[in-house]
Formats: structure tokens, sequence, C-alpha cells
């Protein structure tokens, strides 16, 4: 790079962040730390009817758990009307802006005659200033906006970063509103002035924005501004190739820390969508900035699928720090009103479950039994407690109390099952299995005598006693 790496994510805060908006700000950040850039956070709050501070912290909340933080701001637009009103007095002064008299209805009107001669409706440049051209009288009363003088003739073109070459005629575009009739700017003039100012180098965004990029480079020359390379990322789909809404993936980032993802997880997965390096399906957030380049972007949509985020979330978890994975589960099961304390320590029995889960969530629903007292239903005592099984474990329940506190371990305590098994003349799944049914009201666990380990001498004789 010529310069150094300035890149933006710039979110409206009309809603939360979505995984649309935090793939596009995972990509502008890795770009600026591959190439020891900056990220800068902007947040784009000029819609004022529908921006709220509960979707700016939601945005803020969302970055901070992917951890994409940003190297200067948040900014936001709202604070820098001074700056707008300049730059909007400077283009009057210039002539590369001109205040536009036309009412609404005459606007509508002017739309309507144009779609009945099956033209494409647009402004119509009557008081766009020309040489020689004769101007309406100001009418009294109407307070004008402000269009800017896109040029007339010609193509704007660019090179974009992930779908090459794009071309638009300049007769296609009609004179931008850059301010309404109060003063106010618009949305396409307020980025342009803001990536200006920002020095934005590069701008990574949504394939949505293609249409807006013609009008934001035209004004970017008129202003004599370095015009930034721009990158626009395809849209996502859903796993059955719709797009993206609430039931395959667009909701609030936040959703998937409530779901019981972790945030390496997510970040894996979003890497992966629509860009790669190779085959690899694994990787770290390091490794992603090591790699991470726009060539390999694909130009077509993505498709999330939802079995491969729960994939990489059990790999994660797998291989995350039983004391984090405890954390999480302690803080999971205190909102749930159950106290994590009241049990072993946690740590110990995520070490038992934590290749089993696929989610956080399902963690914590597998070690709650080990910190609560447990109700096994009816039905389970029914199907799996018969007389049979009643009298092993009463048997068993005599050798375990002839254990001490010291003796309480693995080896013992698969010793003494065995001898149980024997004696009872039974095997081991008539055993062990309503075994876990009085002491975690569930058929099924890691090894059952790991699982008296953990769960402790006094419990795990409390519990039988209560059953037996």
């Amino acid at each position: 790079m010529t310069s150094k790496v300035r890149t933006r994510f710039a979110p409206s805060p009309t809603g939360f962040l979505h995984i649309g908006g935090a793939r596009t700000a995972l990509f502008s950040w890795a770009f600026a730390k591959r190439h020891q850039g900056d990220f800068i956070l902007r947040i784009e709050d000029t819609d004022v009817a529908r921006s709220t501070p509960e979707a700016v912290q939601a945005i803020l909340d969302g970055m901070q758990w992917l951890g994409l933080a940003h190297d200067e701001g948040p900014f936001y637009q709202m604070q820098r009307m001074p700056r707008y009103k300049e730059v909007i007095a400077q283009m009057l002064a210039a002539g590369t802006a001109y205040h536009c008299y036309t009412p609404a209805d005459e606007l509508e009107q002017m739309r309507e005659a144009q779609r009945a001669r099956g033209e494409k409706p647009r402004y119509d440049g009557r008081w766009r200033p020309e040489a020689g051209k004769p101007l309406p009288v100001a009418p009294e009363g109407v307070t004008p906006v402000v269009r800017f003088k896109n040029p007339a003739g010609g193509v704007t073109a660019w090179d974009d970063l992930v779908k090459g070459r794009i071309e638009f005629s300049n007769d296609e575009l009609d004179d931008l509103i850059i301010a309404r009739g109060d003063g106010t700017p618009t949305y396409n003039f307020c980025v342009v002035v803001d990536d200006w100012d920002m020095g934005i180098t590069q701008v990574i965004r949504g394939d949505d924005h293609v249409n807006n990029t013609p009008r934001q480079i035209n004004i970017l020359k008129a202003l004599g501004a370095p015009v930034p390379a721009y990158a626009h990322l395809s849209m996502i789909l859903g796993d059955d190739g719709t797009k993206l809404s609430k039931r395959h993936g667009a909701v609030s980032v936040m959703q998937y820390d409530d779901d019981g993802y972790l945030p390496e997880a997510v970040i894996n997965y979003l890497a992966r969508l629509g860009w790669s390096h190779g085959d690899e399906e694994i990787f770290s957030r390091e490794q992603f900035v090591e790699w991470f380049d726009l060539a390999h972007i694909t130009p077509s949509a993505a498709q999330f699928n939802t079995e491969k985020l729960n994939w990489l979330n059990q790999h994660y978890i797998k291989h995350a720090a039983d004391s984090r994975l405890a954390g999480e589960v302690a803080s999971r099961l205190a909102r749930r009103g159950v106290n994590p304390e009241a049990g072993p320590e946690l740590e110990s029995a995520v070490a038992l479950y934590k290749e089993r889960a696929v989610n956080l969530n399902e963690l914590a629903d597998a070690l709650e039994p080990f910190v609560t007292e447990i109700r096994p239903s009816v039905e389970l005592l029914a199907q799996h407690l018969n007389d049979a099984a009643r009298a092993a474990l009463k048997l068993l329940r005599g050798k375990l109390g002839a254990l001490s506190s010291a003796q309480w371990q693995k080896a013992a305590l698969s010793a003494a099952i065995k001898e149980t098994c024997t004696e009872a003349g039974l095997k081991m799944p008539q055993v062990a299995i309503p075994l876990r049914v009085l002491l975690l009201a569930q058929p099924q666990s890691p090894a059952i005598d790991a699982v008296l380990e953990v769960l402790g001498r006094d419990r795990v004789l409390a519990r039988l006693d209560h059953h037996l």
C-alpha cells in the first residue's frame, strides 16, 4: 500500500448489529490490521426518527463481544453537522451545488409524466444553472433544497476490489439532493465528507451500496478530494438459499452470545462467509489477519450454514480452557436463578462434558444437575429403576459409604461399581443407567465413575439415600 490504510465500519443505529453487518465490520477490521492500518468506527445517525441510543449500544456491545476494537471513534454524524454545512456552503459558492425550489407535488407530477412516457423517473434539472440558461424566479415562501450538480455526460467507473470493473453513465444519475429544506444534509453527502475528512483509503461495505458509489465518487471529485478504493461484499443467503431472515441468522450478534456461541467461533465462521484461504476451515483471529486479502472474496452470494457454525462452536468449546467455560456456565446458571456454587467446582464438571456440548447453553444444561436438587421424573424411574436395579444400587451404596473422602477417586469408584455388577449378576448398563437417573435425573452421562468423583462423596450418598 502506498499510503497508510484506513478503513471504516459505518452502521446506522436503527436496529441491532446483525450478522451481515458483523461480517462487513470483520473484513474492514481485518484489512486494516493486515496492513498495519487504522480501523474507524462511525455511527451514521442522521436518520433521527429511527436511530435510538439502544441501537447504538447494541452495535457497541456487538463489536466489543466480537473483539473488533476500533482505533478511532466512534464518530457520530449528528455531532458533525457544522462541518457538513460548511462544505455545502463551499460547494454553493463553487457552483458544484445549487438551490432547487421545486416543491414536492411538482416533483411527483414530473415523475408521473416521465413514467407515462416510459422514461426513468428523475429530477429534470429545471433549477440547474447552465451557461445562458434562464432560471425560474424563486417563489416566495419556499425553502429550497440543495442539489449536487452531477456531471453531464460521460461515465463514472471504478475497479471494485471484489466485483471488478463497474461503470455508470452519468446521464442515469440525476442531481442528488445533498441538503433538505431544513438544512439537514442527506446520507450520500455525509458519507462523502466523512470518508474525506477521516482519510478513508478503502471502503468495504455491502453491495446494496453499489448504486450509491457513482454519486459519492462524483461528489468527491467535485470537492477535489481523493477517491478511496471500493470493495462491495455480496449478500448473505440463508441455509435454504433465500434472503437471510431471523429464522436463519439475521438476528442481533448478541443473540449468538445468548444462544451459547463463543465469539471466536462466530469470527471464524464469519471469515469463511464469502472468503477463503485454500481449504482452511479452522483458524485463529491472528491467522485470519495474516491471511486476509480482498482478492479471495467471492463476488457471488455467501450462504449461511447453521450446521457449520455449530460444528465450529463445538470445536472451540472442546479446546477452550475449563476455567473460562466454567465462568460462562456459571453466569448462565445464575441467570436461570441457579446458584452455581451450590455444588462441586464447575471446572471439573466442565472437563467431563465439554466435548459433548455444541453450545454453552447445552453445557449449562448438562451441569445444572451438579449444583441443584434433582428430581427424576416418574417416567424415568419407572423405566430404569426396577427391583433388580434397586437391589444392586443398595449394594453399591454400602460399598460407596465404606470409602473415605480421601479414597473417593475414579479407580476405587470404578472397582466398587464393577464389584456390584458381579455380585448382583447384572451388566454394567443395568447398574450405571439407573445410577445416573438417581444422581443426575438423566440416563446418559460421561463415564459414571468420573461423574461420581466430580459430584463428591457427600452429594452422591445423599442422593442415593433420598431415592433408595
